[in-house]
């Protein structure tokens, strides 16, 4: 039973994934066929839908909002609706994880975060992998940080929360991993991650 039981959580663990993204794929398809397509349908001559317009148009309105995303007043609104959700409990735990995805998918944590870097907790061999997000202190109070200190932030699995800790630089490790794989690997937990370098 045991040896069946590891067979089974074996095909699960293959078959997760792919079932996961594929459902998604077609539940984010099938909405926006079902909202723009329908409202398409209702504004548009028979003659000139078709099936797979609301996904066309769908695609269509999130490269208008990336084009309007470069203008300073939309990416103020974005922001703030960014801010306010991170005041809810349990909408910050959701937001905090989605948005911290697509930063991955995107390529945009290279913009926010500098190198992956493990700190050694003092008087222990506890070690924690951060993001060194500041190096120059300058214009900001002496007390925050000088020449030999470094901000590093450092977050919780699963987007929990996280700190932003001022270093001795002599404290931090550089860390032989991407800034996409050290992040997979500190919001799984430990789970996923793996080197550029070992990927087949």
């Amino acid at each position: 039973m045991k040896l069946l039981a590891r067979i089974f959580l074996a095909g699960l663990v293959a078959i997760l994934p792919v079932a996961v993204t594929m459902v998604l794929l077609w539940w984010l398809g099938s909405t926006a066929e079902w909202a723009l397509g329908g409202l398409l349908q209702a504004i548009l001559p028979e003659r000139l839908y078709f099936p797979g317009l609301g996904i066309l148009a769908g695609i269509a309105l999130i490269l208008a909002l990336g084009i309007l995303l470069r203008a300073y007043a939309v990416r103020w609104l974005f922001d703030w609706m960014g801010r306010l959700m991170e005041r809810i409990p349990v909408v910050k735990t959701i937001h905090g994880t989605v948005r911290d995805v697509t930063r991955l998918l995107s390529g945009d944590i290279r913009e926010r975060f500098g190198q992956a870097v493990v700190v050694t907790l003092p008087g222990t061999n506890f070690r924690l992998v951060g993001f060194v997000t500041r190096e120059d202190f300058e214009g900001l109070p002496d007390n925050l940080g000088g020449e030999d200190t470094v901000a590093v932030y450092m977050p919780m699995s699963y987007q929990i929360g996280g700190y932003t800790l001022m270093l001795p630089r002599e404290r931090i490790e550089p860390l032989d991993l991407s800034l996409e794989d050290a992040m997979r690997y500190t919001l799984t937990a430990g789970v996923s991650a793996r080197k550029d370098n070992d990927k087949p």
